[in-house]
């Protein structure tokens, strides 16, 4: 679906709402372990590579463990980086919350199976039962290798063969989800992600005719412009162009799924925001005090649930567009 854009000014986020975007109960922690990783996709808005070097410190570590011992309303641990499975900190965080009977997942490239050292993530990941979203942006080689670099496609597809081997994709307990990208655009000829369940569908016909592999979920996932992706449209100049068209999109039915409502997004220093996407843009969470939220302010709250208002931006029209966006795909 392409819209014509007109050249008003974008409306702030938060006038756009109307009312003031309020937290719910914490359930989730997503901990960003760091920004190495072993690829550089053109898409990454977390900016990373294997060039980059900053990690979790120890003592970030050891307070993260201490808040998934301590708070019982923590259902889901949410790994990402980077390749989170390169970052210091993913194995104990891993163990301790599956020991408390977190779920866990981890956002994987699927590609880190192949560098020396990771060749036993697959067993290690089926051992610990954990939930694996892998991203995949489309199930045709000639554009994952756009956007991820060549050889990715084929990597990826070994990476699902070994998991489904242990009985990822077929053992409820093992469950293996995908993550679709939309390439980045070329004109202000813009669309939204398609039909989230009708690209499901034609991925698993693909992937199962094809490479006979299986998964359990697609989820489809709005570009923001932030990180690389702002770059790539600021070089274009299309950066508000979008933003005018996710304005335009915007549909206020997907505003009580937001994932920022229940979730704390946590950075390699301890830091906390109210997504990942606020992380990358410097964005820190608010006590009610207005002070900036961090791991060992939480502790000292004895509570996860400190955060009042949700801070916003206009890339919020990436997740409030459309049928909606999260790091679990559409909304409605």
């Amino acid at each position: 679906m392409v819209q014509s854009l007109n050249t008003a000014q974008i409306t702030p986020f938060h006038q756009k709402v109307k009312s003031p975007l309020t937290k719910q109960k914490i359930t989730v922690l997503q901990i960003n372990l760091g920004r190495r990783c072993n690829l550089a996709c053109t898409h990454c808005h977390v900016e990373a590579s294997p060039k980059r070097t900053e990690e979790l410190s120890p003592e970030i570590c050891e307070q993260l463990i201490e808040i998934i011992n301590r708070f019982e309303q923590i259902e889901t641990v949410d790994l990402t980086g980077g390749a989170p499975e390169m970052n210091y900190g993913f194995r104990p965080l891993v163990e301790a919350a599956r020991e408390k009977g977190k779920e866990v997942i981890v956002r994987s490239n699927l590609t880190i199976f192949f560098e020396p050292g990771f060749e036993d993530l697959p067993e290690y990941f089926a051992r610990h039962q954990l939930r694996v979203v892998a991203s995949l942006p489309c199930y045709l080689q000639e554009n994952v290798d756009k956007q991820r670099g060549a050889g990715v496609y084929n990597e990826s597809i070994e990476a699902i063969k070994k998991l489904n081997q242990l009985g990822y994709g077929n053992d409820p307990n093992l469950i293996l989800d995908l993550v679709y990208n939309p390439g980045l655009p070329v004109s202000n000829s813009f669309s939204l992600t398609p039909d989230q369940q009708k690209l499901e569908q034609d991925y698993k016909e693909y992937l199962n005719e094809r490479f006979d592999l299986k998964f359990n979920n697609l989820f489809t996932i709005t570009n923001l412009p932030i990180g690389r992706t702002k770059q790539y449209l600021q070089r274009r100049n299309l950066e508000k162009p979008y933003l005018q068209f996710l304005e335009e999109n915007y549909n206020p039915v997907t505003l009580p799924q937001l994932m920022c409502r229940n979730e704390l997004s946590i950075d390699y220093l301890g830091n906390i925001y109210d997504c990942d996407f606020n992380q990358m843009e410097g964005l820190p969470a608010k006590m009610k005090n207005g002070k900036n939220l961090t791991v060992a302010e939480l502790l000292k709250a004895e509570s996860l649930d400190v955060i009042e208002m949700i801070q916003t931006a206009s890339y919020c029209y990436g997740c409030t567009a459309g049928s909606g966006s999260s790091c679990g795909g559409s909304l409605i």
